[in-house]
């Protein structure tokens, strides 16, 4: 009987030993694909962060991704991950040190003057300022008798339909040139084409189309618009400072993060 215990006993630590086994099994299966689903987490954030650098030069973007494919890595407090993230925390601080460009502000900048193309003024339009303290008016001479306020009432009506017929003009540049009606059309909707493609070579940084684009921009503004007018020397401005920034910035790329990932799996495939 005492035999039966003892076998009883064997066959129930034999059991436990299984059932021990089959959750060490279990627990290196779950640990194995929590590191898997981690390290696909981590490769998919780092490849996206090249193709924003690569395809859009969204240095921001950048950063972003490759912070959170090293905050998935921490979470995961796996040691054998200390060395990839160790590759990660590099390739984020080259892009931290990049001088940054904010395309979106002066794509918003370049998007403003282009909306107001259709209301600047023309040059040729421009009126002369009346010179005199506002409200001075001709006086009518006083009264007297006979021709003589006839005479004088004449003379003073000459006057001003002479004033009203004669202006004045000073110009501080050359003559602008005069534009038909069709050519002021054709002017303003090649000026909005020579910003647009400004703004394309902004996006593609494109440095040598963007600066001489804006270059023959500001030279239409200035040749043709009323350099007197708020709403031409805002535009001015915005094209001489835009024009004045350096948009084309040499950026790393990321393989050596994307190699050490694919490093990693090759070497777990191997264990």
């Amino acid at each position: 009987m005492q035999q039966g215990k003892i076998g009883e006993l064997e066959g129930r630590i034999a059991e436990s030993r299984s059932q021990q086994a089959t959750l060490e099994s279990l627990y290196q299966d779950l640990a194995r694909s929590r590191d898997e689903w981690a390290l696909a987490e981590v490769e998919q954030s780092v490849t996206l962060a090249a193709q924003q650098l690569q395809l859009a030069a969204n240095v921001q973007g950048a950063v972003l991704a490759l912070q959170a494919a090293d905050a998935r890595l921490a979470g995961n407090g796996r040691p054998q991950f200390i060395g990839l993230r160790k590759v990660l925390v590099r390739d984020l601080e080259r892009l931290r040190a990049l001088p940054q460009v904010d395309v979106p502000g002066m794509n918003l900048r370049l998007e403003s003057v282009i909306s107001a193309v259709d209301t600047l003024p023309l040059a040729v339009d421009g009126r002369p300022r009346e010179e005199g303290k506002p409200g001075e008016t001709l006086e009518s001479p006083p009264a007297t008798v006979g021709s003589l306020i006839f005479w004088q009432q004449l003379a003073l009506d000459f006057w001003r339909e002479l004033r009203s017929l004669v202006r004045i003009q000073r110009f501080d540049r050359d003559e602008p040139a005069l534009l038909a009606p069709g050519q002021v059309f054709f002017l303003r909707e090649n000026l909005k084409l020579r910003l647009l493609n400004a703004r394309l070579a902004l996006l593609a940084h494109d440095q040598w189309t963007f600066r001489n684009e804006l270059k023959q921009a500001r030279f239409w503004v200035d040749r043709y618009f009323d350099n007197r007018d708020k709403s031409v020397q805002t535009a001015q401005s915005t094209l001489k400072q835009l024009s004045a920034t350096e948009i084309n910035i040499e950026l790393p790329n990321l393989n050596e993060s994307l190699s050490a990932i694919k490093n990693f799996k090759l070497g777990k495939d191997r264990k």
